[in-house]
């Protein structure tokens, strides 16, 4: 995905905080707003979360395995 692992590192750091934003944000949902909002936007979530995954992480760490962090291994 990318060579330069500066921007790398950068990148994985950003889905790395953005992933833990969206995760603490179902825990607001939840308390906040009725159950099918809360499965619906669960839901929502898991999709961007799996995406950022899939889609920008994985490649990293496969170029780069050692930015890949304990909790994700």
């Amino acid at each position: 995905m990318f060579k330069d692992k500066h921007i790398a590192e950068g990148v994985s750091k950003l889905m790395l905080e953005f992933g833990g934003r969206l995760d603490e944000s179902i825990s607001s949902v939840r308390s906040s707003c009725s159950d099918a909002e809360f499965r619906a936007y669960r839901l929502a979530v898991g999709k961007v979360l799996g995406e950022m995954v899939l889609e920008r992480m994985n490649p990293i760490y496969r170029e780069h395995p050692d930015l890949k962090t304990t909790g994700l291994q």
